[in-house]
């Protein structure tokens, strides 16, 4: 690891920049889950402790550099007083950050109004980042989740003051090390969600490295499909059938094992408690024009669950069925408890992300018992693509 930690920087009596996601859902100006929130609070109470002086940088909405009074910071404030136990001052322009006395710094953690109202933030422009680091004497950027954009509070910032990653930052990509740089064999995972479309480049990074891949939801459609099956009214691309083939094509080469349904929980509508059958899937199968498969069968599941006790590590994104509706939650509740049962057995290491995955083990009951969680959506998946992340790579700079 070559990026720096906030045990590797001196922060005692130091202004120190950071850089944070609180950019959580709100509705008539409260706070509905403050999970980012909360995730912060390692990286402020330590630097705290060491004796800096916090200053949080963090963006709400999309306010394309222009103040948008909806997407202020100050609704987020009680909440963040709450998580953090204590005051924070918000500065609502960065002239007000500049005009700061020694007294201001020493008082409160300070807050910076939403930086995407600036719009040399998006353009990640260096004038306006000099700005932001003569704030400063020292940066920590705890905002994985937006490492993945080259804007100047996560990227060019980070080249004009001492650098390190937050608690959370640092959670983030240990975790990601782990799973992916250099895992502990043998390594699957599970990718599921509605469209091949969306996670080709996931895909054709993965087989590459894994040992075992779990494919479900609805772009397991896409591949039986691909292999000849007929689906009926199921989603599927019939657009990503060759590309489909390729990837598997590509993960026999490499010898990554590609686990597909072997049976399907298949109905006529996609409603609560629908009347369902399951049925055998393959390249054979042929299913009425009016059915579709909504969630895999009792034989995938055990499936998964043998491949399951074969690893020693497992990445987890996206769902294996329709699980917003029972009991088309069947097959990624039994699957997602049966990598916990391991985890808490000590036998697998066990990485989640993405939105719809951590809603799923939230359901199953089981995202306590997970090694860890990334509440990084875009970034996860970037990660997980194999692309430079340029918020991490400014900290390894």
């Amino acid at each position: 690891m070559s990026w720096k930690s906030l045990d590797d920087m001196d922060v005692a009596g130091n202004r120190v920049l950071v850089r944070v996601d609180i950019n959580v859902p709100v509705e008539n100006g409260h706070v509905t889950d403050a999970t980012r929130i909360e995730r912060i609070v390692p990286t402020v109470a330590d630097i705290l402790a060491k004796g800096g002086k916090p200053m949080l940088l963090a963006h709400f909405g999309r306010p394309k550099g222009k103040v948008t009074p909806e997407m202020s910071l100050a609704q987020i404030l009680p909440a963040l007083e709450a998580a953090l136990g204590r005051k924070v001052q918000l500065l609502e322009t960065l002239e007000a950050a500049e005009a700061l006395n020694a007294d201001a710094w020493e008082a409160d953690v300070l807050l910076l109004e939403n930086i995407r109202f600036y719009p040399g933030e998006e353009a990640n422009d260096i004038a306006f980042a000099r700005r932001l680091a003569a704030l400063g004497d020292v940066y920590c950027n705890d905002a994985f989740s937006a490492a993945h954009r080259a804007h100047a509070s996560t990227e060019a910032l980070a080249r004009l003051l001492p650098a390190c990653a937050g608690r959370l930052m640092q959670a983030e990509l240990s975790a990601l090390e782990a799973a992916l740089s250099n895992p502990e064999r043998p390594v699957g995972a599970v990718v599921g969600g509605a469209k091949v479309s969306t996670k080709i480049e996931l895909l054709e990074n993965l087989v590459n490295r894994l040992d075992v891949l779990v494919i479900g939801g609805g772009m397991a459609n896409t591949f039986l499909a691909a292999l000849g099956a007929n689906l009926g009214k199921s989603l599927q691309e019939p657009d990503f059938f060759g590309t489909a083939k390729d990837i598997m094509a590509q993960a026999d080469k490499a010898g990554c094992r590609v686990i597909l349904p072997v049976d399907g929980m298949v109905a006529t509508e996609f409603a609560p408690g629908a009347d369902h059958v399951v049925v055998p899937l393959g390249a054979g199968t042929v299913l009425d024009p009016d059915q579709m498969v909504l969630d895999a069968g009792p034989a995938s599941i055990e499936a998964v669950r043998l491949a399951f006790e074969g690893l020693k590590t497992l990445i987890w994104n996206g769902p294996l069925g329709a699980f917003e509706i029972a009991p088309f939650d069947t097959a990624t509740v039994a699957a997602a408890r049966a990598a916990a049962t391991q985890t808490r057995d000590g036998t697998l290491i066990s990485v989640a992300g993405g939105g719809d995955t951590v809603a799923a083990l939230n359901q199953a009951g089981v995202a306590d018992d997970f090694t860890y969680i990334s509440t990084a959506g875009g970034a996860f998946l970037e990660w997980m693509e194999g692309k430079t992340l340029p918020g991490v790579a400014a900290l390894e700079g």
